[in-house]
């Protein structure tokens, strides 16, 4: 990843990672947490809360610690700092997931590709495998 003298990331000198392996990572992710929701819930049907609640915790976690989350390391894709090119940590993870649940932050996008959840974590979807 290539970064500016004052530390912080550069974009143009950075692969971000394309909208469909973002998607793709979404719903590997989306499928696990609802697997583990469902063992935790007696009907995700009557009380989808929890499975909600799980993901936006699993990603403030993951991303917020790792850079990535499962769905995320499968396509090898991360999820970093524009500040520095590193992990962004919990708090920023925790913004970043609470919008990205909202889904219609991230359907907002720039010119980058970053949607408003990843602007308000100032964060960026890379794709380290160039």
């Amino acid at each position: 990843m290539a970064t500016r003298d004052s530390g912080a990331l550069d974009l143009g000198g950075t692969q971000v990672a394309s909208f469909g392996r973002r998607f793709l990572a979404l719903l590997i992710d989306w499928i696990v947490v609802t697997v583990i929701a469902a063992l935790i819930v007696d009907s995700l049907q009557r009380n989808p809360w929890p499975q909600l609640g799980l993901f936006v915790l699993v990603h403030a976690f993951f991303v917020g610690l790792f850079g990535r989350t499962i769905g995320m390391a499968i396509l090898g894709i991360r999820c970093v700092s524009v500040v520095d090119g590193g992990a962004i940590g919990i708090p920023r993870a925790l913004l970043r997931g609470v919008l990205l649940a909202l889904v219609i932050p991230a359907m907002i996008s720039d010119g980058d590709g970053r949607g408003l959840h990843d602007r308000a974590a100032k964060s960026v979807m890379v794709s380290p495998r160039q």
